[in-house]
């Protein structure tokens, strides 16, 4: 007698599809903003590409550092800064644990590990409800929602609701774009696997597997695997060469480059095929490193070699914008901007490791940073789908720079926000139109930096103990909490005394404060980003930014009375939420006791809310 799969059934205000960064990022601002979530993850990690099982390091719009003082901020800032606490030694399981405890403690927060959406229920251009199994349970869920978010990166959700989709490079004549080809085609960057050597201190062999395929230096004359050949610097420009060997001329560190598309119409379809492959080559680079001439390798050991090969590209869902090369080049700034990118456009080659006279890579470089529109999160026809992750609403060009986990990541906070707004005002996403400014400054308080936008915070008259040239007291109110041209936005104490050192708000009318939220300093040009490359591990400094204040006392003031203090201590965030005893205060002070190593007091801003 056959027995039925069990069914379990739940009910969300918010389902987010798929555990990586943006999905993660997503489904905790929108719990953190009052709805009902449930996160949908179908491995057994969060983190999807940035997790254990893939272990690509995450870019953005910094660009490999050269553009620090555009690094992200918000919750993955957040999430970085708990491993820099937790994880001097950049260890995956380290990390794979504070995305799960990050998740797992969130409140409003459901999740669901090994747990893949298979189908969903769509009605009049919406979703119902969704699907899922969980192998390890033997368990069929259905989750019905009012707002689901697609940030499985195939867009999977999206395709099986009906979504309108886009795959491969749009032709020339629908946006203009001067890069795009003239003709539009099915052209795709590749799939990756990755590996890990270690170096043991002598000398260690390597036999290569029957299975590897075998590869010449002439093969791999332009990609990176020990040194830059000759042949492949010739052909470079210099914002190509810093950017192909920025952290990837390391033997230890796997390459991106291992990278292969396959050759059908749907890369999605030969998933496994393309992992197959991409075994065969990681073996045969591997056994070429080490037995295939001199590159440094003598002493290396392979120590873990991926089985789940990263994506760069399928599906993008189409919404009611699709931002474009020219959005990106020109830098600019959309009314309803939410998020922003600033990675050039890295378009690889089309057949991947495979175009071997090709540069693996063709890089787009700009400067400055672009915004990403709220209308390129919302799908175009199905009423309650929003996308976070590469799969949004983005031309093929476009996406060469959205695509990198960083921009996704700011990008998934923006939409778990706007998600929440959703069920808070009772309206599908396209009516967050109608908020988006509130949208907009929801995303500033919560750390979120959209170019062109600042906090509005309350008239004040600042005072300090002390202060430097060019970092006055003054300067955290000016809404920005970053470095922004010529301006540092940034109040920097001259050294400590050891009755700590004082800054002051004395506000020009009485205002209602029950919470404070204040932005420390953690210095951007130093990256906190989880990596197994062990270059950019030493261009990391050990431990918590010493720029980060650590103990310090807040007081609240009305008519020369002191009427709260809140004391903390051992601090390792850059933002701090603080909540206050709700009420009419003239005045605010911060006194910072200790830093986390740096001689100066950092402040970027003191935020005052009702």
């Amino acid at each position: 007698m056959r027995r039925e799969v069990k069914i379990k059934k739940a009910e969300y205000d918010v389902i987010v599809v798929g555990g990586g960064l943006s999905g993660i990022c997503a489904a905790i601002a929108s719990a953190r903003h009052g709805a009902k979530t449930a996160i949908v993850q179908a491995r057994s990690v969060f983190g999807g590409n940035a997790s254990s099982e893939i272990r690509m390091h995450v870019c953005g719009a910094s660009a490999n550092m050269a553009k620090p003082w555009l690094e992200e901020g918000g919750i993955l800032y957040e999430l970085f800064l708990d491993n820099k606490k937790n994880n001097d030694y950049f260890n995956y399981s380290i990390w794979d644990m504070l995305l799960y405890k990050k998740v797992r403690e969130q409140e409003n927060l459901d999740f669901y590990l090994n747990t893949a959406m298979d189908d969903c229920d769509v009605s009049d251009g919406k979703i119902k409800s969704i699907t899922a199994y969980q192998q390890t349970t033997e368990t069929r869920f259905e989750f019905s929602a009012k707002i689901f978010v697609d940030a499985t990166g195939n867009a999977t959700l999206g395709y099986l609701a009906g979504a309108e989709y886009r795959i491969g490079s749009e032709g020339k004549d629908e946006f203009n774009e001067p890069d795009a080809p003239d003709v539009a085609n099915n052209e795709r960057m590749g799939n990756t696997l990755l590996f890990k050597a270690v170096d043991r201190g002598h000398s260690v062999n390597f036999k290569r597997p029957d299975f590897a395929y075998t590869f010449t230096e002439e093969q791999l004359k332009y990609r990176t695997h020990g040194s830059v050949s000759e042949q492949a610097k010739k052909k470079m420009s210099d914002e190509e060469l810093r950017i192909m060997t920025v952290g990837a001329s390391a033997i230890d560190t796997g390459y991106w480059w291992v990278e292969l598309s396959g050759k059908s119409e749907d890369i999605i379809d030969e998933y496994e095929e393309i992992r197959d492959e991409l075994v065969s080559c990681i073996y045969g680079i591997w056994d070429h490193i080490k037995n295939g001439g001199d590159h440094g390798a003598e002493n290396y050991d392979l120590e873990w070699v991926g089985m789940l090969p990263g994506t760069r590209e399928s599906r993008r869902l189409v919404g009611d914008y699709m931002l474009n090369e020219n959005d990106v080049l020109e830098n600019r700034q959309f009314d309803d901007a939410v998020a922003y990118g600033g990675w050039p456009m890295d378009i690889h080659a089309p057949n991947g490791l495979y175009d071997f006279d090709k540069l693996p890579s063709t890089v787009i470089s700009f400067d400055g940073a672009y915004t990403i529109p709220y209308r390129s999160y919302c799908s175009k026809n199905i009423d309650n789908l929003m996308m976070a992750g590469r799969n949004i609403s983005a031309s093929k060009l476009a996406m060469g720079s959205t695509r990198v986990m960083g921009t996704c990541s700011v990008g998934g906070q923006a939409v778990g926000t706007a998600a929440a707004m959703c069920i808070e005002y009772g309206c599908n996403p396209r009516g967050i139109s109608e908020h988006i400014t509130e949208l907009q400054k929801r995303l500033i308080k919560d750390d979120c930096y959209i170019p062109g936008f600042g906090n509005s915070l309350p008239h004040a008259n600042v005072s300090a103990t002390s202060e430097k040239k060019g970092f006055e007291a003054e300067n955290i109110l000016s809404g920005i909490t970053r470095p922004e041209g010529d301006n540092s936005n940034l109040w920097v104490s001259d050294g400590i005394s050891k009755n700590g050192e004082t800054v002051s708000l004395e506000f020009e009318e009485v205002v209602k404060i029950s919470e404070i939220r204040l932005i420390f300093d953690t210095n951007f040009n130093y990256s906190v980003k989880q990596t197994q490359n062990s270059k950019r591990q030493r261009q990391q400094r050990i431990g918590i930014p010493p720029e980060l204040v650590r103990d310090y006392t807040v007081k609240g003031w009305m008519d020369e009375k002191l009427a709260f203090t809140v004391d903390i201590t051992d601090n390792h965030q850059r933002m701090n939420v603080l909540d206050v005893p709700s009420g009419m205060y003239d005045k605010v002070s911060v006194t910072v006791t200790a830093t986390n190593g740096c001689e100066d007091v950092h402040i970027y801003e003191i935020g005052i809310y009702e």
